[in-house]
């Protein structure tokens, strides 16, 4: 019997060609040209890099505010004294922590849903020459220095804080926090205002950003149901850049906490803790370290240094805690629409 090949009969597919190695898909990982190898080893070590400066950051912070500690004669979390050339000497960080949370707090609560509103109106509502033109005016505030923001405080905010804390004064002075005995408004409030200011334009910024990615049809389809525009925005918008609101307002709160110049020029630093937000006085721990550093002696630099490693633990803290937050809620990142 002649065995011969079906005319009718479908030919064999071809077998796909497989990769060198055990697996196929560990090969297509890896890097087998020189410019990808060149590229994966540079990235990798770019990595790297990075974890080692923050790990000789740590280090170096942590030794130096070991030395600074071991010769605290007072409560280095609780004291409200801040004197590490005395003998003995004497310093904490209690007044230095409420100061920098409290103001921080202020410029979150007045920032993020100010930015918020600006970057739904430049998306979503003005017309397009206006959102450029208010887009290209939040872009310059971003490039202004801190310098320039301090002496616009000192210049102008604080004298023309007085209405506004007689108003607070007046109305809810009774609650305690807003209560004013007319001294100068060179206080945590003004500081929160100004830090404000100040991060507005990183958050804008970014959420604009975040919001110009929404899918165009997801919009299109809620409007198609009916949906009015604030609801597309609720349903459809923020849903969608919750994330990167939230990767928004941290990078804002990371330049709230660390904030210098602006700071020191406009708050009337002192070590005391008071109950009304409208009182001058108080203090931060970057006002603290800019203020004192000049004049520190090698032990009072090891306490600046201790409450520098307090301020670098606080922001890692905040980072964590907004990663935390994003992975919980992926299922809202744009990755996942």
């Amino acid at each position: 019997m002649d065995i011969t090949t079906d005319p009718q009969k479908p030919a064999a597919a071809p077998v796909p060609h497989q990769p060198p190695g055990k697996d196929g898909k560990r090969a297509a990982r890896g890097a087998t040209r020189p410019g990808d190898r060149i590229f994966l080893g540079l990235s990798r070590g770019s990595g790297i890099l990075v974890l080692a400066i923050m790990a000789a950051i740590a280090a170096f912070l942590t030794y130096r505010a070991s030395l600074a500690i071991s010769e605290d004669e007072a409560n280095f979390f609780t004291s409200f004294e801040w004197n590490p050339s005395g003998i003995p000497p004497e310093f904490g960080i209690a007044v230095l922590v409420f100061g920098t949370v409290v103001s921080s707090v202020i410029a979150m609560a007045i920032a993020v849903p100010i930015s918020v509103g600006i970057a739904l109106f430049i998306t979503h509502y003005a017309p397009r020459k206006l959102g450029g033109a208010i887009a290209y005016v939040i872009d310059l505030l971003a490039a202004v220095p801190s310098i320039v923001y301090g002496l616009w405080g000192a210049l102008f905010l604080v004298p023309h804080m007085d209405g506004l804390f007689g108003w607070l004064d007046q109305y809810l002075g009774w609650t305690g926090i807003f209560e004013w005995s007319g001294g100068a408004p060179r206080s945590l409030l003004t500081v929160g205002i100004l830090l404000a200011i100040m991060i507005l334009p990183i958050i804008t910024n970014v959420s604009r950003e975040v919001f110009r990615q929404v899918p165009r049809m997801h919009e299109e389809a809620a409007l198609a149901l009916g949906a009015t525009r604030w609801e597309v925005i609720r349903m459809s918008v923020i849903p969608f850049g919750r994330s990167g609101i939230i990767s928004a307002s941290m990078l804002g709160l990371g330049r709230a906490l660390g904030e210098t110049m602006a700071v020191a020029m406009v708050l009337s630093p002192t070590f005391d803790i008071n109950a009304s937000l409208l009182d001058p006085g108080g203090g931060t721990f970057a006002q603290n370290i800019a203020s004192k550093f000049n004049e520190a002696t090698v032990m009072g630099r090891d306490a600046l240094i201790a409450s520098g490693l307090v301020l670098f633990v606080i922001t890692l803290l905040v980072n964590g805690g907004a990663r935390m937050i994003i992975a919980r809620r992926k299922e809202y990142s744009g990755a996942n629409a």
